[in-house]
């Protein structure tokens, strides 16, 4: 028998991560000249950690992300922050009646209440190359047998140094059989194929993060152009075996 190693913090333990990491974050600001002046605002839901604001260019951006993910109890690093005036394109994909912000442009194979265009996500997404942001993929890729041509879309329609957010249900939790419409099971080792075990010639991502509170899985991807070197061990290491 197989013993599993996470089981999920409890609602109040949660409140106490996020309030731990609030002030973490507060630290870090005040003693951080990187820091000091920056327009954005982090806040943390239930150990996810909500970027929103403006910066004056995109390595501004990598570096409050980057700080924030590497804050222990943190699951995920999900961003809104426009860059130089420009505000994000940001994408819900089946989102249903429900969006991650209400500004997001929402794609669903079904109409419904905030749903902006009906797409069959396991086909073409009607996107532009390099045209979004953020792309959000929650609680989507267990509902498709082949995900990995959805992935390989974000990849397209991403503009470089774009996100793609990711959240399912850990195998390991009732959640992920619970739903007859789950036809897949989803691990944070599962990003650590799609960043490193594709073949030659498919895209490829690079994990900003990558993380898993017992109950759901979060991952953070942003693409990577043919030429560009693989993510190094050493950060490969905080997420994956």
């Amino acid at each position: 028998m197989v013993a599993l190693a996470q089981t999920p913090p409890s609602a109040d333990r949660l409140r106490a991560i996020d309030e731990f990491l609030g002030q973490a974050w507060a630290d870090q600001v005040r003693h951080d000249d990187r820091l000091r002046g920056l327009a954005v605002e982090v806040r943390f839901d239930r150990g996810v950690a909500h970027l929103s604001g403006e910066v004056a260019e995109p390595a501004q951006l990598r570096l409050v992300r980057d700080l924030v993910g590497r804050l222990a109890g943190v699951y995920g690093v999900w961003c809104r922050v426009g860059i130089d005036g420009r505000a994000p394109v940001v994408v819900d994909l089946g989102c249903g009646p429900t969006k991650q912000w209400s500004s997001n442009l929402g794609l669903d194979i079904y109409p419904a209440p905030g749903v902006d265009a009906v797409a069959d996500l396991s086909g073409s997404l009607p996107l532009a190359d390099n045209s979004v942001d953020v792309l959000f993929a929650v609680h989507i890729l267990e509902h498709l047998i082949d995900f990995l041509p959805l992935v390989d879309e974000c990849h397209r329609v991403l503009r470089p140094g774009g996100v793609l957010h990711v959240m399912s249900p850990w195998w390991g939790h009732v959640n992920a059989v619970a739903d007859p419409t789950h036809v897949r099971l989803m691990d944070v080792q599962t990003f650590k194929g799609i960043c490193q075990l594709r073949p030659p010639g498919a895209p490829r991502w690079y994990p900003l993060h990558a993380g898993c509170d017992g109950a759901s899985i979060f991952a953070d991807l942003t693409p990577l152009p043919p030429d560009a070197n693989p993510a190094p061990k050493p950060h490969l290491a905080r997420f994956f075996d």
